[in-house]
């Protein structure tokens, strides 16, 4: 299990660098498929591995001379992610409280689904729908305070939804998006991890599980990174349309299981 385990961390923190949604759109359902660990275990490996993957892409990116690099707007949108992944978090300790498992498990997936499904419907005809330059910070925070709610009560990152946000209301080319993505997981998954260990609210887990993902996570983020810097924006969109219709498929098939 633990091999198994550690090889979707790396596939995945590999696509997520490249793409730019960080990992856990594929870790979390997959994870959730192969089954063997509780939700809230799922949830917090998740989240420890995409943390782990984001730090180097965004150094990275934050020492580079590149213009894309439009950090300044994506660290209004982190902020209000940080305090909408304390909402999030918050929802999901709700609902695992009255709720069992397997109906956490059905709610995730099906959520999930509905923003998988938006998401790839967005890619395909995104070059038929007009995006905005939205400048106001304020409203920077509130779209971020969304993003973190929805990203931290399923687990993923918020990598998908992050980059249809920055498409559509920042006008953003997909590099761009994808490097700007990983820079607000950064910070939605730190305050994710901050929140856990001050509310003692940490799921039993094996501390070598957790080491391996991680470093599989750190691995796969330096070589998504170099991939990314080789690659077009033409085929980071293929890869991220063939990702999502995987998902999709992976979330019908998660919904009938905790069913």
């Amino acid at each position: 299990m633990f091999i198994m385990f550690f090889l979707i961390s790396f596939l995945a923190s590999v696509i997520g660098a490249v793409c730019g949604i960080g990992g856990g759109i594929i870790i979390k359902p997959v994870l959730d498929a192969y089954g063997g660990l509780s939700v809230s275990t799922i949830n917090f490996l998740s989240g420890c591995t995409v943390l782990s993957m984001s730090c180097y892409p965004v150094m990275k990116a934050k020492s580079s001379k590149e213009s894309g690099n439009d950090l300044g707007t994506s660290t209004y949108l982190g902020l209000g992610a940080i305090i909408g992944g304390i909402f999030g978090k918050q929802a999901f300790e709700a609902a695992a409280r009255f709720l069992d498992e397997n109906e956490v498990g059905v709610i995730q997936a099906v959520m999930l689904l509905i923003i998988t499904l938006g998401t790839l419907l967005y890619s395909i005809y995104k070059s038929k729908i007009k995006t905005r330059n939205i400048t106001n910070k304020f409203i920077f925070c509130l779209i971020g305070l969304a993003l973190g709610i929805i990203s931290l009560f399923l687990g993923i990152g918020g990598g998908p939804v992050n980059l249809v946000v920055l498409y559509y209301f920042f006008s953003m080319e997909t590099k761009t998006a994808a490097q700007n993505s990983l820079y607000i997981i950064l910070l939605s998954q730190i305050s994710s991890l901050v929140n856990t260990l001050l509310t003692g609210t940490v799921p039993d887990f094996s501390f070598f599980m957790l080491g391996g993902m991680v470093i599989c996570g750190i691995m796969g983020g330096v070589a998504g990174g170099f991939i990314n810097k080789k690659i077009d924006s033409y085929i980071v969109d293929k890869l991220f349309a063939g990702l999502m219709i995987l998902i999709v498929f992976i979330c019908i098939y998660n919904i009938f299981q905790f069913m």
